[in-house]
């Protein structure tokens, strides 16, 4: 059903009475909340907090069900030698490999997600999208991580944008959805709140930043602005929504940034893998260096950890015990 131009007026007005956002003022708080050091005690939660929060995400061409189903041995143990280490929160793949994950990771408490609606572009017509959604959620995802419709957003067609979030939303059925701004596209932090709210309107579960595919990616200042709006947007209307942030983030000491800023911006009741999410495939391996350091007082190298080589899925190092790795080429 088309809205009428009443209806389309009414969501302009509101998208661009929001307050507008100080880039400025954005950027030096976030640069400042990022200045702030965390040790000992609060850096052993936050480097857990961080792993739990974790999409282990593969969105390659050359992704195979081997690659997946070691990714999914990783997710549910990322350090096979401690036990103590937490599971992530979710595996992130294209719909054609959410089988794979979904029956590796049965009974594991790890989620499976997938990106969908002609991810990366979104380029595609309503009717692909949502089979691209039913899919997926056919085949086991229970996360569901669309991308909206930039060209219409940027056009200032909001209601289509809306419309097709909340087409997404219906066909998930049951699956939480992820609605990625690709803020690298947004061109104006305005924007990233405008597009924020009106995700959230349509019903999304989570905002996320971005696809992974577009420089820039995740960054403070964005996420900033993305968190005050999900602490708003609960205000004014009752419901929490979660932000995950994608795309660049590699290091413990950047995750550990993410946390700082959602605690001081958003509140605890965002530290939490329910309403926090931090997209990313390198940053484990980091997380779980920086443990193991102040667990052991003992420096290891990321190789010490599985590592994800093109062609060949996740490997062990040698002497590491634990992990299945699939062969060239996958299987």
């Amino acid at each position: 059903m088309t809205a009428s131009a009443d209806t389309r007026n009414d969501l302009r007005r509101f998208l661009h009475g929001l307050p507008g956002v100080d880039r400025a003022g954005a950027e030096a708080r976030a640069a400042a909340l990022a200045s702030r050091s965390i040790k000992t005690t609060a850096k052993r939660w936050a480097l857990d907090a961080a792993i739990s929060m974790i999409d282990l995400t593969t969105l390659e061409g050359q992704d195979t069900p081997g690659k997946v189903r070691a990714l999914c041995a990783k997710a549910r143990r990322p350090d096979p030698a401690d036990p103590t280490a937490p599971r992530v929160a979710a595996v992130c793949v294209y719909p054609d490999l959410v089988h794979v994950a979904a029956a590796e990771l049965k009974g594991s408490g790890v989620h499976v997600a997938s990106v969908a609606t002609a991810f990366p572009s979104g380029r595609a017509s309503l009717d692909v999208k949502l089979a691209d959604v039913k899919s997926a959620t056919a085949a086991g995802a229970d996360e569901v991580d669309m991308v909206i419709d930039r060209g219409a957003f940027l056009a200032g067609d909001y209601q289509a944008v809306y419309d097709e979030i909340a087409a997404v939303r219906q066909a998930c059925d049951g699956a939480r959805l992820k609605v990625i701004l690709e803020t690298g596209e947004l061109v104006t932090l305005d924007n990233v709140r405008r597009a924020s709210w009106l995700a959230m309107l349509a019903g999304a579960d989570f905002i996320k930043t971005s696809t992974g595919k577009v420089a820039p990616a995740a960054t403070l200042p964005v996420t900033l602005v993305m968190l005050e709006a999900v602490r708003d947007f609960r205000e004014a209307h009752g419901r929490q929504v979660g932000v995950k942030p994608a795309g660049g983030i590699r290091t413990a000491k950047d995750a550990i940034r993410y946390l700082v800023l959602v605690n001081e911006t958003a509140g605890e009741d965002w530290l939490d893998p329910r309403w926090f999410r931090i997209g990313a495939s390198s940053l484990l391996n980091d997380l779980l260096m920086q443990r193991t350091r102040m667990a052991t007082g003992r420096y290891f190298g990321p190789d010490y950890f599985t590592l994800d080589l093109p062609g060949h899925g996740v490997v062990p190092p040698p002497g590491r015990p634990g992990w299945r790795s699939s062969p060239p080429g996958g299987g």
